[in-house]
């Protein structure tokens, strides 16, 4: 049966996550049922990341087998005719081998989290930054954020439900910069830990607010307790930025 890679967008916000769940409607499931409305049989799709409420994603990667013949732009098209009116779009969808995986064929994945840090509220990107009204140095964030770059155990910034077996990850990449009234953060990695992304967020933060410094978030890196590193800072700023594949993966 022909494999599909689905390049995906989507605004998270009114979902409960990437994955199918009981407590209200998914990502997964709204392309499940647009599978099943276009192949007229149920259909799965995996999904490279699971995205956690509220965050959003400018290029996510999905798999789904498809038994009947289409090109790839009916695909494409009839999925996202089927998907309205869910803010989720199909921005590709391309053949690939019948053993590709969108999770783990994945050999990297990368994200941007967004701090809107003005007095001003957000109007046209309500929901989609994190409001943050205190003047925060770019820079400073920047600096600590590089003691984080690296293998670590990282147990002080994950989810205390997450189920990982090891804390050991290994940060490609933790960049801070301000782009107007915007702070970036831009993180890449092979795979993150649940919260990971935010919990980095929120320690940096503080650091940018001037209530941290350098010293302390390596405390924190070094404690390996949660309790020690900074909050977790909102859904709503986050994006899963793109997922890389190996060239021989046709992905």
């Amino acid at each position: 049966m022909p494999r599909w890679k689905l390049t995906l967008e989507y605004d998270g916000g009114p979902f409960v996550g990437w994955q199918r769940q009981e407590t209200g409607p998914s990502i997964q499931a709204a392309l499940e049922d647009a599978v099943a409305a276009l192949t007229g049989r149920p259909g799965s799709v995996y999904g490279a990341g699971r995205t956690d409420s509220g965050v959003h994603a400018l290029h996510q990667v999905a798999h789904t087998d498809i038994e009947r013949d289409f090109s790839a732009q009916q695909i494409r098209d009839a999925l996202n005719y089927h998907l309205k009116p869910n803010p989720i779009a199909v921005l590709a969808a391309e053949p690939v081998a019948p053993d590709f995986h969108a999770r783990f064929s994945a050999t990297g994945r990368a994200y941007l989290y967004r701090i809107l840090n003005r007095r001003a509220r957000p109007t046209l990107d309500l929901g989609r930054v994190w409001h943050n009204h205190h003047r925060l140095d770019g820079d400073a964030m920047h600096e600590a954020a590089q003691l984080l770059v690296g293998r670590h155990d990282f147990t002080s910034f994950r989810s205390i439900q997450c189920q990982s077996d090891s804390a050991l990850k290994t940060l490609d990449r933790l960049d801070v910069r301000r782009a107007g009234d915007e702070i970036h953060i831009d993180v890449a990695a092979r795979s993150f830990l649940h919260n990971q992304v935010r919990i980095l967020v929120g320690t940096l933060e503080l650091v940018g607010r001037g209530k941290w410094r350098k010293r302390d978030v390596e405390a924190a890196l070094q404690a390996c307790d949660r309790a020690a590193a900074g909050p977790t800072a909102p859904p709503e700023g986050l994006y899963l930025a793109a997922v890389t594949y190996d060239p021989q993966e046709n992905g």
